[in-house]
């Protein structure tokens, strides 16, 4: 299978290449810092170099002639702006799926949050509040497509050892935390269940393996 990841120098986006690698999946990340292909690399990915906040349709449906599979797993990142949740969060998933389309590439996994089905409580963070409606704009347009698409929506997410056990379900689901690493292996496993396609997902701690959960 060859998967683009876009967003590929996340954390997540890291371990997911380095999934996809060791099963002898062709993987290419795409990146907006070429700074960053020594990391890409050492997952055993492919580096492309592109700006998705500045690319046009076509410009990334080059990088995806050829591919089984999209991931959407890129952010604007902590510390970024209530303009640059919309432009990365949900303007570059647009992006993507457009992208696809016009590549021929129909398997679309987006990485998106819990909470977005809520309102923003009164007082919460304006940044955070920008978040969570470009998310959730992003399921929206990203639902609208003819792509085979899943929604993957992680709780809190840690930097914790991945055990491999995971609660995986279609919400509502309670809040809770997950692992980046926990997260990665199941965004693998959702590539080879097309019977994911169509789902929106939460994904939490749990106790039920992960290809075991996926199947469910």
């Amino acid at each position: 299978m060859h998967v683009v990841i876009a967003g590929g120098h996340g954390k997540i986006a890291l371990q997911l290449a380095a999934l996809l690698a060791g099963r002898g999946d062709v993987v290419t990340s795409v990146v907006r810092n070429p700074d960053h292909r020594a990391d890409v690399e050492k997952a055993g990915a492919t580096i492309a170099v592109l700006d998705l906040e500045a690319a046009s349709v076509a410009e990334l449906a080059t990088h995806l002639k050829g591919a089984d599979a999209v991931v959407f797993a890129a952010g604007a990142g902590p510390g970024s702006s209530v303009e640059r949740k919309d432009t990365v969060d949900r303007a570059a998933a647009v992006l993507l799926a457009d992208a696809a389309a016009q590549a021929g590439v129909t398997r679309y996994l987006l990485v998106s949050s819990t909470g977005v089905d809520e309102p923003p409580a009164e007082g919460t963070d304006e940044v955070w509040t920008a978040y969570l409606r470009a998310k959730k704009a992003a399921e929206d347009a990203v639902r609208a497509t003819s792509l085979e698409w899943t929604i993957l929506r992680p709780g809190r997410l840690t930097d914790d050892p991945a055990n491999a056990k995971v609660l995986l379900a279609e919400p509502p689901v309670p809040r809770g935390d997950v692992t980046r690493g926990d997260t990665a292996a199941v965004l693998a496993a959702l590539l080879d269940a097309p019977h994911t396609v169509g789902k929106v997902l939460e994904l939490r701690e749990g106790d039920v393996d992960i290809l075991a959960a996926v199947q469910l």
